[in-house]
């Protein structure tokens, strides 16, 4: 059988927690600061994946309006203690300055698709909460505790408690069991049981290039743990030519045979600035079991093509994604921060309409439904119906990461009421947040009247286009570097940008009259460069 070549989830899904229930195998991955939380996908051979659901979609669940970019859900670890589903996650509502707000809470649900309850609380003392179901029927709840006096350091260690489910609440003593290696920074913990021993398996270097997956084991839960004699099972810190990136935050699953798999975080940097566009990505590698050690198949530098059960179906991939809103808004999309959809979308009339908000970058309650970008090149188009009567209303096309980092081709009007065509762009601005100056130069348009909005990028290059009714697409503006769309540029660098890129339609009114936009449909459709890294998908190992 021909083996599978990572990523298994192109695009932005990030800090990946994998589970088998039978013959099903899901990964949860982070979604920040984008609406609903939490994605799920399912797989039956871990070579074919497919979103099932998004848990966090209600008020009573999830509610992120304030929150910072890159803020929001992060790190969640799904489990199953042969009862019920359990969702474990942080709400980070601040991460910059020497203090982190990062609120922890747990969901449970009778199946993967629902209901799932609404939140209990657990703590706030630090961030990639993580819950173990022990043979003995405890449950032990785990995260990396902070320390804003940095003394020694501001990620202090791994702290365990027991969590009662029936109290919903942590009890008995708590410990930190775990203070991590030199490499510093350790967060991401799971626990395990295997042989008599535990196991806990941390991230450790920060989620750049020094990115690492650190294992430890000891016969007692509260340790002391011993470290891997690799000490990191899995990185490519030392490997700056691999081609996967920034390897790190794992977490292990064991097929029905017995074979043992490791799924982690990755990047793909382009460009000579080494910059991930699609965001940080999910990876699979072979692991085995040697002396009660796990070691990674050819590691620790991970692998681009993995051995796993099944044979990929690349058809799905590259297929030209064409969107109507007759039954709604499909699953690719997602919007920003708020659980109230009806205050900035609907689909009722079997279109999408976007009511005007606050201003793109806003992180409180903009009007933006987007979907990831998943190829390093592809065109998207849309139709859009606007009648803007200042400068102050606009709405388009947007190829988005976040308030710092946007290109945005927007219909507005002028002063005098006059509309126009005007791009509106962000590049690597923070932290002011400011649009780049001089903007292009505006192109007149009638006052009435659809107009078709279009994007290609291929590689770093964006170009828009436009088309009035019944005419062909004309270029608008300069090329742009699209390059910045990624976490190497997203306004704190590596280090404290979490996401990739989107591309998607927007709505603004600065006048606070609510002013809808109308899409007709959303295009997104994937090129095959050989000048970019989506070629080598059809390249032998």
């Amino acid at each position: 059988m021909p083996l599978v070549r990572n990523p298994i989830l192109p695009g932005f899904n990030a800090d990946p927690s994998i589970l088998r229930v039978g013959t099903d195998y899901y990964i949860a991955t982070s979604t920040f600061e984008w609406y609903p939380g939490v994605q799920i996908h399912h797989s039956k051979d871990l070579a074919n994946w497919e979103l099932v659901t998004r848990p966090l979609n209600r008020k009573s669940q999830l509610d992120m309006r304030g929150d910072p970019d890159s803020c929001g859900i992060w790190a969640p670890c799904l489990t199953h203690d042969g009862d019920k589903f359990w969702l474990v996650y942080t709400d980070v509502k601040r991460k910059d300055g020497s203090f982190k707000d990062t609120h922890n809470y747990i969901v449970s649900s009778p199946s993967i698709e629902g209901p799932w309850s609404d939140p209990v609380y657990v703590n706030s003392s630090g961030f990639d909460p993580s819950l173990f179901h022990d043979e003995d029927g405890k449950k032990w709840f785990v995260n990396m505790l902070q320390d804003h006096r940095r003394r020694p350091r501001s990620f202090a260690g791994i702290v365990l408690q027991e969590f009662d489910p029936s109290a919903g609440k942590l009890v008995g003593p708590k410990k930190n069991i775990f203070k991590g290696t030199e490499l510093d920074l350790v967060e991401g913990p799971h626990l395990y049981k295997r042989n008599g021993w535990y196991y806990l398996l941390t991230a450790e270097g920060g989620t750049a290039y020094h990115h690492a997956c650190t294992l430890a084991r000891s016969r007692d839960i509260w340790g002391p743990y011993e470290v891997h004699p690799q000490k990191h099972t899995l990185t490519s810190k030392d490997h700056p030519h691999a081609a996967l990136q920034r390897a790190g935050h794992g977490d292990i699953v064991e097929a029905p045979e017995g074979k043992t798999y490791l799924v982690h975080l990755t990047g793909r940097p382009t460009t000579q600035e080494r910059r991930c566009v699609l965001g940080r990505e999910t990876a699979i590698q072979e692991a085995y079991w040697e002396d009660d050690w796990l070691f990674v198949k050819n590691g620790p530098v991970p692998s681009l093509y993995v051995d796993v059960p099944g044979e990929r179906d690349e058809s799905k991939y590259w297929a030209e994604q064409r969107y109507t809103f007759e039954n709604g808004l499909h699953k690719d999309f997602q919007w920003l921060r708020t659980p109230e959809t009806e205050r900035i979308f609907d689909t009722q009339s079997g279109k999408l309409t976007l009511i005007g908000r606050e201003s793109i970058g806003s992180w409180f309650e903009q009007a933006l439904v987007a979907r990831r970008q998943t190829h390093f090149s592809y065109d998207a188009e849309t139709v859009i119906d606007f009648s803007p009567t200042d400068e102050r209303q606009f709405a388009g096309l947007t190829a988005y990461y976040c308030r710092f980092n946007f290109f945005y081709l927007t219909i507005t009007a002028h002063s005098d009421g006059q509309r126009e065509l005007l791009i509106l762009t962000s590049e690597a601005s923070w932290p002011d947040g400011k649009l780049n100056m001089p903007l292009a130069d505006p192109v007149q348009i009638p006052n009435e009247g659809k107009v078709k909005l279009a994007l290609t990028i291929r590689g770093r290059e964006l170009q828009f286009f436009y088309a009035l009714d019944g005419e062909e697409l004309k270029k608008i503006g300069p090329v742009y570097d699209a390059s910045i769309l990624s976490d190497e540029c997203g306004g704190h660098q590596a280090h404290g940008s979490f996401t990739g890129a989107f591309v998607g339609m927007a709505c603004s009114d600065l006048n606070g009259t609510a002013l809808p936009a109308t899409f007709d449909y959303f295009v997104y459709r994937p090129v095959q460069l050989q000048t970019d890294g989506s070629s080598v998908y059809f390249q032998d190992p």
